[in-house]
This record gives C-alpha cells, sequence and structure tokens, in this order.
C-alpha cells in the first residue's frame, strides 16, 4: 500500500494543479446548470432543454466526488506542506465540506423516489445553503488565487523562486492593491447574487409565505368563496413548510369575464360553469400533504373543493374514455391521469387553500390536487377537463418526466 502511494505521489505538485484545475471546472459546470435549473426564465425558455441540462448537473455532481477521492490520497502530503498556512488548511476543509456536502445531498435528491419525500426535503434545504455559501466563497477563492493576483510569497506551490539580496521587499502599505481588488470582488459577488439569495431565503417564510402571495394575488373574481367550518379553521392544523413558485409561462390573470370551466369530450354531458356557478359547487375539504419532484414538500394542507370523482359522475364517462386530461387556464400546460386514477377519493378541483382562495402564483382560482402524485400532475389555473380515447403525453412527461409520479409510501 505504501509503495503504490508513493508511486501515485510522484509528481505531486503537477497533480495538486491538474487536480484544482478540474475541481474547478466541475464547480464551473454544476454552478452554472444548477442557476439555469432554478431561474424561471430559463425553465420557460429551454422547455426540453431544461431536462438535458438537469442530466447533465447530475452526470457532473456524480463524478465531482472523483477528485475528491483523488486528493485525499495526496492529502496527507498536501496537509504537511501547509503545516504554517492555518488559513490554507482551513481553505481545504471548507472545499471538501462543500464537496461532499453538495455530493450527498445531490444523491437524494437525484434519487428522490427511493429515499422519499422526508429526507429528499432535508436534502434540498442542505443543498441550497451550501449552494448559496459555497459558491461565492469558491468564486472568491478561485479568482484571488489567480497567478496574476496573489503575491509570489503567498503560492502553496512555488517553483525556482530565489530572492535578490540586492533589492529587499520595500514596505508594504496598509492597504494593498491586492487587499483593495479583493474587496471590489466581494461587493461585486454580493451584489451580483444577493438578489437571488433573498429570493431564496423568502421561500423560507418571507415573500413566498402564504399571507404574501395572498397579498399579491392577482385574480379578480367575484364573489369570494366562503368556506367550510373544518377549512375556515383548517382541520389539517395549517399547512407545514412554504410553496415555491414555479411556472413554464407567464402567470395568468382571471377575471369573472374570462374565467369558465369545462368538461368535455368522450362525456355523456357536456359541462360548464361560470366563476358565479361553480362557487356554488357543493365542496368536501381534506388534509394532504403536497410534493414537489425538485425535492420540496408542504405537509398538512387543507384543501376544499370538489372530488374529481364527482364531477365525472355527474358529466357521465362514455365507455370509449380512457383517459382524463387536463388544461390550465396558461395556455400550455396539460397533463393526464387514467381512469382508475382519476377514480381516487383524494385527486380534488380544489378550490380553497387552508381556508383562502388559492392565489394566483400557486396556480389558483382552481387547481388540480394530486396528493399521492408529484405535483407536476396537478396542474395549475384549472380551466378544463377532457375525457379522451388511447393516451396523452403531458408537458413535462414530453420533456423527459416520468409519466409515473407516484409518491414513495403514498
Amino acid at each position: 500500500m505504501r509503495t503504490w502511494l508513493k508511486q501515485l505521489r510522484k509528481g505531486y505538485g503537477k497533480k495538486l494543479v491538474s487536480l484544482h484545475t478540474w475541481n474547478g471546472w466541475i464547480v464551473v459546470v454544476l454552478a452554472v446548470t444548477g442557476l439555469i435549473l432554478i431561474g424561471g426564465f430559463w425553465r420557460s425558455l429551454l422547455g426540453e432543454g431544461r431536462v438535458w441540462i438537469k442530466t447533465l448537473h447530475i452526470i457532473v455532481g456524480v463524478a465531482s466526488i472523483l477528485p475528491v477521492l483523488y486528493y485525499l490520497l495526496l492529502a496527507g502530503k498536501h496537509w504537511k506542506q501547509l503545516k504554517h498556512k492555518p488559513w490554507q488548511r482551513l481553505n481545504v476543509v471548507i472545499v471538501l465540506v462543500l464537496l461532499t456536502g453538495w455530493f450527498i445531498s445531490g444523491v437524494l435528491l437525484w434519487q428522490f423516489k427511493q429515499v422519499g419525500p422526508a429526507a429528499a426535503n432535508a436534502a434540498l434545504v442542505v443543498h441550497d445553503v451550501l449552494t448559496w455559501i459555497g459558491l461565492p466563497y469558491i468564486i472568491y477563492h478561485s479568482i484571488t488565487r489567480l497567478k496574476w493576483f496573489k503575491e509570489p510569497a503567498r503560492r502553496t506551490i512555488q517553483q525556482g523562486r530565489k530572492d535578490n539580496p540586492l533589492h529587499p521587499a520595500a514596505p508594504q502599505p496598509i492597504y494593498t492593491r491586492r487587499a483593495f481588488i479583493g474587496g471590489v470582488i466581494g461587493i461585486g459577488l454580493t451584489v451580483t447574487l444577493a438578489p437571488s439569495f433573498l429570493k431564496w431565503l423568502g421561500s423560507f417564510g418571507g415573500s413566498n409565505s402564504m399571507e404574501n402571495l395572498l397579498k399579491q394575488n392577482e385574480n379578480k373574481l367575484i364573489p369570494t368563496p366562503v368556506p367550510h367550518s373544518a377549512s375556515q379553521h383548517p382541520m389539517g392544523g395549517g399547512a407545514e413548510g412554504n410553496f415555491r413558485v414555479y411556472t413554464v409561462t407567464k402567470i395568468p390573470v382571471f377575471t369573472n369575464e374570462n374565467w369558465s370551466f369545462t368538461i368535455d369530450g368522450k362525456v355523456d354531458n357536456r359541462l360548464s360553469w361560470s366563476w358565479e356557478e361553480f362557487v356554488q359547487v357543493k365542496r368536501t375539504v381534506q388534509v394532504s400533504d403536497f410534493h414537489c419532484v425538485t425535492g420540496w414538500s408542504v405537509y398538512n394542507n387543507t384543501w376544499e373543493g370538489i372530488r374529481l370523482k364527482d364531477l365525472l359522475k355527474q358529466a357521465g364517462v362514455q365507455q370509449t374514455a380512457q383517459t382524463v386530461k387536463f388544461y390550465s387556464g396558461d395556455g400550455v400546460y396539460t397533463d393526464t391521469l387514467t381512469l382508475e386514477q382519476a377514480d381516487l377519493d383524494d385527486v380534488m378541483v380544489a378550490v380553497l387553500h387552508d381556508g383562502n382562495p388559492i392565489p394566483s402564483d400557486l396556480g389558483g382560482p382552481v387547481r388540480l390536487i394530486v396528493p399521492k402524485m408529484y405535483a407536476y400532475k396537478s396542474v395549475k389555473w384549472l380551466t378544463r377537463i377532457e375525457l379522451i380515447e388511447g393516451e396523452h403525453v403531458g408537458y413535462w412527461e414530453e420533456r423527459g418526466y416520468s409519466n409515473d409520479a407516484w409518491v414513495k409510501n403514498s
């Protein structure tokens, strides 16, 4: 083993530099693809390309552990070299923690169906925290360690340096050019990343809290649905967690004039309601969890609405119908359920959440709720249900998502 390690460490300096370079490129790819994946602008622009970017992010993320493992084989010698450089030792520890944490949390998110929503939710928080702490740190570290930037005396690996005794180093000013540029870079990173960081922070109770989303609700529909007593005082005790707002189009806005709800296709009775009529339809109340395929969850939601099976019974499903197709009011998004799935007791056309109207950012005024499946099946801004023959490939399924959207242990 010792002989093998000795052989491996030959050319140690060059290997360390090469390892540092490869690790830098891996972080760059992960940072760029990760920021694209969370960006609402890119979500709508890329379409199917987003799935390919997600695949690239996963592949590179899994591969990111290889430089870490290789470094650990060289770590003993490097650690000795940094014996009198505590800040550089600290930097090594920080980077190793970041890379290892990203890898573990990323694998859990990748395998979200196997680990379940609770573990995936925790992994997403860890992944996000490490990103918002680690990404600025690594960018700053990478820039300030470039050869043109750092002082030769600060280099870990120095190549043939010879001091000239005839020209001793001049006294250094209190505030050096290097410190000034470092400060400018730090301020630039803060200004650039702070808005995204604050938006992410808001998802834990700030801008994405239900109270704020209700204030921002742009739908203008009258009358407001009167909640059932079990909904007004949420029998689930109130939702635990905060929703993250993801869309593939601009969020539509509805009024009494432009909103209607229709059930048609392979049915005996084509049904259509105006808003004034729809709020009079008898509703029921249920408590269920809400799981997003990206890893986050909101627990104990009290939804009030109409069971899908009751609406389909009223319409009269014809024998030739095989699939229930749902249309979003954004004019783009669609998805489907089988007749068997649509017959589940907890599949609901929801109108209220915890006794309040569903805000526009969360798919209101009416959205589908399929608790046992990931949320891309729970179509937002629902305005039409069509019974069709054969199958239909939904928006995200067409772009690579699995048609098997069942949540583990549901």
